[in-house]
């Protein structure tokens, strides 16, 4: 029977996973897993409190632990597999995910099984997590950015920039899918941003991606003039453009 709640609180269970400081949080449900050892609850608390602190091999020790308990469910041995990946122990993740049956189908299992065929450079498979990930969910520009990432390291600009496009779409003001739109446009040798909303610093970190782009590119005069716009565009002093400016000018110079 599955419990209600953790502590008798739901209210501040809840605060504790989403909100709340992550120590905090840790510590909390440290002391609900002490009170109530074999509960599954406070030890699901503490799993997912321990992945929001950051602390990877924790995270990964608690989520084995929940597992292995009688009442584990197929979405518990999902979050294991993401602690994996975590602490990129990719085998053992795509061991777990392996052993979840094919019906157990949610928005997390196919974004993981996406990442692990990324990670096996199993393309086809890669495209179809992807695809199934994104209609299973009602908020779909992260699954799609990191599907457009996939088609980037793989050189598909085409088809990375319409998928940046889509997730831009989805979620305008996600800086990582315009950076990486940028990305995707630069490696074509497009350099002109696209038409999107943007602040001005945004702009000026943007045009940044692109001169950078350029300049890997040998494409270096235009690189040199779009790292002297995001100087001139950042409402405040840009450190990294400007260091870029000078140490380029600097090698002409020289």
């Amino acid at each position: 029977m599955e419990e209600a709640g953790l502590s008798g609180d739901a209210d501040l269970d809840q605060i504790m996973l989403t909100v709340a400081d992550p120590a905090e949080s840790v510590a909390y449900f440290q002391r609900l897993s002490t009170a109530s050892p074999d509960a599954i609850a406070p030890m699901r608390g503490l799993a997912t409190s321990l992945v929001r602190a950051k602390r990877g091999n924790e995270a990964v020790t608690a989520w084995k632990k929940v597992a292995a308990h009688p009442q584990a469910r197929d979405a518990d041995r999902v979050e294991l597999a993401d602690a994996l990946i975590r602490v990129n122990d990719w085998d053992a993740a795509e061991a777990v995910l392996d052993a979840i049956p094919p019906t157990f189908e949610t928005f997390q299992r196919y974004r993981l099984e996406a990442m692990v065929a990324d990670s096996n450079e199993e393309w086809s498979r890669a495209d179809s997590f992807y695809e199934t990930a994104a209609g299973l969910t009602t908020t779909p520009a992260g699954v799609l950015n990191n599907w457009g990432y996939s088609k980037l390291t793989r050189g598909d600009y085409p088809g990375a920039e319409r998928l940046f496009t889509d997730a831009l779409r989805q979620e305008p003001g996600l800086f990582t899918a315009k950076n990486n739109l940028v990305l995707a446009r630069g490696a074509q040798r497009n350099y002109r941003l696209p038409v999107m909303p943007m602040t001005q610093t945004e702009r000026a970190q943007l045009l940044h991606t692109l001169a950078l782009a350029a300049i890997k590119q040998n494409d270096v005069t235009i690189g040199r003039g779009l790292l002297r716009e995001a100087v001139d565009t950042h409402p405040q002093y840009f450190d990294a453009a400007a260091r870029a400016l000078a140490a380029l000018e600097g090698n002409v110079t020289n």
